[in-house]
């Protein structure tokens, strides 16, 4: 595996984010999004309309923000490009940033309910992270 596809692949791994391109999907997504659902409040912060992450937030487990096709984690910046659907699964490519590289990303996102999504791994089958939507 080159250097660049195990700094993306690691990358994926902390920030486990997913975002559809189609509207519907968008809207079902939009949020805040944690490993443990209790623990939403160490892991985000809100400062007016505005949810950052908050100070050592990796301390007590994943997160990202999805706002539009903006999918935003501690570390990097996401936006999606191009999304597939198979049932209840969405497949998608996205272009990230982070402070040393840019590159584009495979991501796979299974609906468990409203409220929980499962982050799928292509080529993994058998890796899965489960989110929960934070209220916020």
């Amino acid at each position: 595996m080159t250097t660049s596809r195990l700094s993306a692949l690691w990358f994926f791994m902390s920030l486990c984010c997913a975002l559809p391109g189609a509207s519907a999907e968008a809207a079902d997504l939009t949020g805040v999004w944690a490993t443990d659902a209790a623990l939403c409040n160490k892991v985000f912060v809100k400062k007016g309309n505005r949810v950052s992450f908050a100070k050592n937030s990796d301390v007590y487990g994943s997160g990202f923000i999805i706002d539009g096709k903006e999918v935003r984690g501690p570390m990097a910046k996401c936006r999606i490009k191009r999304t597939t659907e198979d049932g209840e699964t969405i497949h998608m490519i996205a272009a990230c940033a982070t402070d040393i590289m840019l590159s584009d990303v495979q991501l796979s996102v299974k609906f468990i309910d409203a409220n929980s999504i499962a982050r799928l791994f292509p080529g993994m089958q058998d890796m899965s992270v489960n989110y929960h939507r934070c209220a916020m």
